[in-house]
């Protein structure tokens, strides 16, 4: 047996963000039905090397997908090396013998699979006619985040917040308008921009709240991608509370999520009142809404299995299209 080493400019050449969703959406399926195995993700710090390392393992049986993730954050990488701070790899194992079947970049799938995971939440919580959407941010995750909701939910328009530049802004508009055909404002007042939207996504390294709960009107749906650390918020305890809530796992946002940590610590919140997980969604156990006037929210801090299955997917198609480089160890 050989390695398929696939690099990301050959991903991006033939990987979409619907076979992304759809091999999410049948993960977390999976891990609802209790066909998928996924141990906490493994951290080791290396203070004296301003790094992070962090080990995402995962096997989802209903797609013979098994693998894990390594994500390295170094703070010094660009001024010290020239390297991105952030770096990921994806090493993807044969079910039946246990040999590296494949071995790829994870940069561009980890952006497209928490995209991915969102747009799934969209397409099961936003109402069925939400056609204006919202982000704060305009990076490359807000850029994955777009072309998913937009995958889910056709956009007839698209408000823009961040904290970048004018020209940054600008051209992550025209970079989302040349990719979907959606027309792109830049918002300058974020509440107003948030009262006019059916969707809402929040994918910053916010550590403060950046939006208030009375700026929601009924009805719509939020994404909270951003903040995955037990002392990052994106979301003001009045959003909190007022929103029908469905996490990508619960036992996963107990640890990490810092938009229901905090207001749970404060005492004015309790963990009972999440509906479910997005699996159970998927497979009809739960509602992702139960009326029109519902205030939705997703909450993702990101699991493996979406990792492993979207590199599943990836392997196969590539495979079936004869794109990457055969390794022989």
């Amino acid at each position: 047996m050989k390695t398929l080493l696939l690099s990301r400019k050959e991903m991006e050449s033939f990987f979409t963000m619907k076979m992304c969703m759809e091999a999410v959406e049948k993960a977390f399926a999976g891990l609802a039905q209790g066909d998928a195995s996924m141990p906490q993700r493994t951290p080791i710090a290396l203070p004296e090397k301003a790094g992070l390392a962090l080990f995402m393992p995962a096997y989802i049986r209903n797609l013979g997908a098994l693998g894990t993730k390594v994500v390295t954050v170094y703070k010094d990488n660009v001024k010290k090396h020239g390297l991105p701070s952030v770096l990921g790899t994806i090493l993807l194992l044969d079910e039946d013998t246990g040999f590296p079947i494949s071995i790829m970049d994870g940069g561009f799938l980890t952006a497209m699979r928490t995209g991915a995971v969102a747009g799934v939440a969209t397409k099961y919580m936003a109402r069925p006619e939400a056609s204006v959407g919202m982000i704060f941010g305009s990076g490359v995750q807000a850029f994955t985040q777009v072309l998913a909701i937009h995958e889910a939910r056709p956009l007839r328009k698209l408000l823009v917040w961040s904290v970048d530049s004018e020209d940054a802004r600008l051209a992550f508009a025209r970079k989302v308008t040349e990719k979907t055909g959606v027309p792109v404002e830049l918002a300058r007042d974020p509440a107003g921009a948030v009262r006019q939207a059916e969707i809402v996504v929040l994918a910053t390294s916010a550590s403060e709240p950046i939006v208030e709960g009375s700026w929601f009107r009924n009805g719509t749906h939020i994404n909270g991608i951003g903040s995955h650390t037990p002392k990052m918020r994106e979301l003001d305890t009045l959003t909190v509370h007022r929103s029908r809530i469905v996490c990508d796992l619960t036992a996963a946002c107990k640890a990490e999520a810092g938009d229901f940590l905090i207001p749970a610590q404060e005492g004015t919140w309790t963990w009972d009142k999440v509906a479910g997980d997005l699996g159970d969604v998927i497979l009809g156990k739960v509602p992702g809404r139960t009326s029109a006037e519902d205030l939705t929210l997703f909450k993702s801090v990101g699991l493996a299995i979406q990792d492993v299955s979207a590199a599943k997917a990836v392997f196969d198609e590539a495979a079936r299209r004869g794109i990457g480089t055969e390794f022989q160890f």
